[in-house]
């Protein structure tokens, strides 16, 4: 039940992220669109997604340790989406500190469009990993297994029966 309340969630964000990596390579590339600030209306997004997000991230870290709340959040994700995520922030700061070394971020629609969606990117990324994850833990948690197969809980490194490591799932 809990997927089939998610999951169009886990669309709209994803849809949200597209968008926002076409407007922000058209932003790059300085492609003439004079409506650059009507399309931040797709911004108002962003808060539909990440309501539901910060809900189940609540749920999904809850038996880990602060330091480890990425690593938790998005452990029912592909290597991929959890390298995008990674590459989005890293990549947001860049475009920051890049923003505000050239110049005024205001000083046009473009550079406006490119400053805004470039921040945009990481929450769509992190809101479409952080679902999509919940959407995949039961599967993974369920299936945590020592190296002598034994079931574990979600937080433990080592098994709780027989102390053996426990087998990487994420």
């Amino acid at each position: 039940m809990l997927r089939a309340l998610i999951s169009p969630f886990v669309i709209l964000s994803g849809m949200g992220l597209f968008l926002y990596i076409l407007i922000h390579m058209a932003a790059l590339l300085k492609v003439p669109f004079e409506h650059y600030n009507k399309v931040f209306v797709l911004g108002i997004g962003v808060f539909i997604v990440w309501v539901p997000t910060v809900l189940v991230s609540i749920r999904l870290t809850k038996d880990f340790k602060q330091k480890d709340f990425w690593k938790a959040a998005l452990r029912g994700c592909p290597g991929w989406l959890k390298y995008l995520v990674y590459i989005m922030f890293g990549y947001a700061a860049f475009n920051f500190i890049y923003m505000i070394i050239s110049g005024d971020p205001s000083e046009n629609a473009t550079t406006t469009a490119r400053f805004i969606s470039g921040h945009l990117l990481v929450f769509y990324s992190a809101a479409l990993a952080t679902l999509y994850s919940a959407t995949q833990v039961e599967r993974i948690d369920t299936a945590r297994r020592c190296i002598n197969g034994h079931p574990v809980s979600a937080s433990a490194k080592f098994c709780e029966e027989c102390g053996a490591p426990v087998k990487k799932t994420y």
